[in-house]
């Protein structure tokens, strides 16, 4: 599904399955997230995307095939393509081990072409092993809102109480982890916010509600066959 400009609906091309570059991989599709940030792309509050593009980055898929000195994956393998799709590798936030902040990164769905396709490019090193105990459809919303979820819950540390604000997708994956721990959990609403009170959800301990289910669908979509990454 393709975006050729901003403020416009993505609509189906076809084109030939792209061939793996070295140290890529070709994933064919299984599912693929509808994340806040695509309709950002799409309505063009975030200026810079390279058109035309695919938007997607909360890839599943199975491996396909393999570029030259990519070895990290097999043929067959499921795996997860997130946001961050490339790095320079040598710049000083990657030397870091904060390769999220490199200056060159390249984002799937944005600067690289994303999942809303048959058939995807990536980067083996920014690829994921998924579990098998994941459906895809599950897993999918992982690969982004997941993952900023779970970074900032281990940047809290052992704190027994987490409060919870911005509520998305995010939040959402994260309370339930958060509860698994055992932790007391609270979502930091607006006021008269009608969803916070009339929410099922409430806390693993007595005491604090805990946030609203998300209003971002971990949904997926499927497309035809697609272009090569940048």
């Amino acid at each position: 599904m393709l975006l050729e400009e901003p403020r416009k609906p993505l609509h189906m091309v076809e084109w030939p399955e792209p061939t793996p570059l070295e140290g890529q991989i070709l994933i064919h599709v299984h599912a693929c997230g509808v994340c806040r940030t695509d309709l950002h792309i799409v309505d063009g509050e975030l200026t810079q995307p390279s058109l035309p593009l695919i938007i997607g980055h909360e890839i599943v898929g199975t491996v396909a095939a393999r570029g030259p000195g990519a070895n990290r994956y097999a043929v067959g393998d499921r795996v997860g393509v997130p946001w961050l799709g490339w790095t320079d590798d040598t710049c000083s936030y990657c030397r870091s081990g904060r390769e999220n902040l490199c200056p060159n990164a390249r984002f799937t769905g944005y600067t690289i072409d994303g999942g809303y396709a048959d058939a995807v490019i990536a980067d083996e090193r920014y690829a994921v092993a998924i579990p098998a105990s994941y459906g895809d459809a599950e897993a999918a919303p992982l690969l982004c809102a997941g993952l900023i979820g779970y970074r900032s819950l281990v940047a809290a540390g052992d704190a027994q109480r987490v409060g919870l604000y911005g509520f998305g997708a995010s939040a959402h994956l994260i309370a339930q982890v958060a509860r698994h721990q055992g932790r007391e959990v609270y979502a930091f609403t607006r006021p008269g916010d009608q969803m916070a009170r009339s929410s099922p959800w409430r806390s693993a301990r007595p005491g604090p509600a805990v946030p609203m289910p998300s209003r971002r669908s971990p949904s997926t979509r499927r497309s035809s066959s697609r272009r090569s990454a940048h």
